[in-house]
């Protein structure tokens, strides 16, 4: 009888330990850039602690394009992952189809309509139901400088477009590439978007992304914007076209090139360089965006898969995401702020901590608006076509007024 007990019970053990074990996530993901890849573990390893285990579908390509694709293709053939990371307009194109598992009694449950921003939250809800997890806040508009080059320029960081200019000058006389920079048109798209903030303003920005006014497209404002890229196209090196992001900032890192254009994900290349804020490299709002965001928000929807268990450990994901802990171990590796705006700021570094700061008072000031180039001003159609236009003229393909005249007329096109 003991025998007959002992052996049952093991059974029991193994038979518990099997269904942990089966417990997991397949999670398709595009963050592959060392930075990016030493945030993601922080969440593996979380979930791990809870027993939920982890099959990894990367995709590489920064702006996520490549990663929708890829999900298309699951979808089509009858086999989602369970968790997919994802930005923006196509969190509501999924939304729409039906197919994303809801969320609102976790969110009820951890407060997060409490405490996520309300533009954060017109990504994660649909039809007044919380859908997605947003993981972080990213903003685009930062400019990342060389502290080594800035000093030896005796400049201070530049507050508008002449003092970016200005400063580009001066890298050139140091015999570096002053703007590193990636020809990919969504990298293009992120510069442009800049710009335009900066030229322009929050309000001529909505008129010009979010509202896709054709007077302001094609207007005199935007003029100015296609002159100053097509300015800033005379600082990069000759063998910008094609280069991923990562590698831009390595330049910046390695004091080839003086300065980088690029969202705060690339503040976690030069952590995992070992860089430190202030001291190796500035980050600071590219000049003249002082005071508005650019944001997009990582986010995680758990597909409606049908499978009670497979549910669980979707729903022990989610709450591991928007848990306080996570959100601080997570974002001081990858380079954003919490989307939780209760996290306190005492583990961020000082671009952190000017991030979680920057994001309460454009949060409370109105001037939050959601990325065109990261998938939170247009849907993917408006985007490509802007993309089209901005990339052909900064190549030199398009004139100025041929770019004013196309940018209108694609933009309208693809509404």
């Amino acid at each position: 009888m003991r025998r007959i007990l002992m052996a049952s019970a093991a059974i029991s053990v193994l038979a518990s330990a099997t269904a942990r074990a089966e417990e997991s996530v397949e999670v398709l993901h595009w963050w592959t850039a060392g930075g990016e890849a030493a945030a993601l573990n922080v969440l593996k390893e979380d979930l791990a602690s809870k027993g939920v285990g982890w099959s990894d579908m990367p995709v590489a390509g920064g702006s996520g394009v490549q990663a929708m694709t890829a999900l298309r293709a699951r979808v089509t053939a009858g086999d989602p992952p369970t968790a997919v990371q994802m930005l923006g307009f196509d969190i509501r194109d999924w939304a729409e189809m039906g197919v994303l598992g809801n969320l609102d009694d976790l969110a009820a449950e951890q407060g997060w309509a409490e405490v996520i921003p309300e533009a954060i939250q017109a990504f994660s809800k649909y039809d007044d139901h919380w859908i997605a997890a947003p993981v972080n806040v990213h903003s685009t508009n930062w400019l990342w400088i060389n502290k080594a080059a800035l000093d030896a320029a005796g400049a201070e960081p530049p507050e508008d477009m002449d003092g970016l200019f200005a400063m580009l000058d001066a890298f050139n006389e140091q015999g570096i590439t002053p703007l590193a920079h990636g020809g990919q048109p969504w990298q293009d798209g992120t510069l442009w978007e800049s710009v335009v903030l900066s030229r322009g303003g929050m309000d001529f920005y909505r008129q010009a992304v979010l509202d896709a006014d054709a007077d302001a497209l094609g207007g005199d404002t935007m003029r100015q914007v296609f002159d100053d890229m097509s300015k800033l196209r005379e600082y990069f090196d000759g063998s910008f076209s094609g280069r991923d992001w990562n590698l831009a900032s390595a330049m910046v890192i390695e004091g080839q090139a003086g300065a980088q254009q690029m969202g705060d994900w690339a503040k976690g290349e030069f952590l995992s360089a070992d860089q430190v804020p202030g001291e190796d490299f500035v980050c600071i709002r590219f000049p003249g965006t002082q005071g508005s965001i650019l944001f997009n928000s990582d986010q995680f929807v758990m597909f409606d898969l049908g499978d009670d268990e497979k549910r669980s450990a979707q729903l022990k994901m989610a709450a591991a995401v928007e848990d306080p802990a996570f959100q601080v171990a997570f974002n001081t590796v990858k380079g954003s702020v919490p989307a939780r705006t209760d996290v306190p700021d005492t583990d961020f570094d000082d671009c952190g901590k000017k991030g979680m700061a920057d994001l309460v008072e454009a949060a409370a000031g109105g001037t939050l608006a959601g990325s065109l180039a990261h998938g939170h001003g247009q849907p993917s159609a408006v985007k490509e076509a802007v993309f089209d236009v901005v990339t052909q003229h900064l190549n030199g393909q398009i004139t100025t007024d041929e770019a004013l005249t196309r940018l209108p007329q694609a933009v309208a096109a693809a509404q």
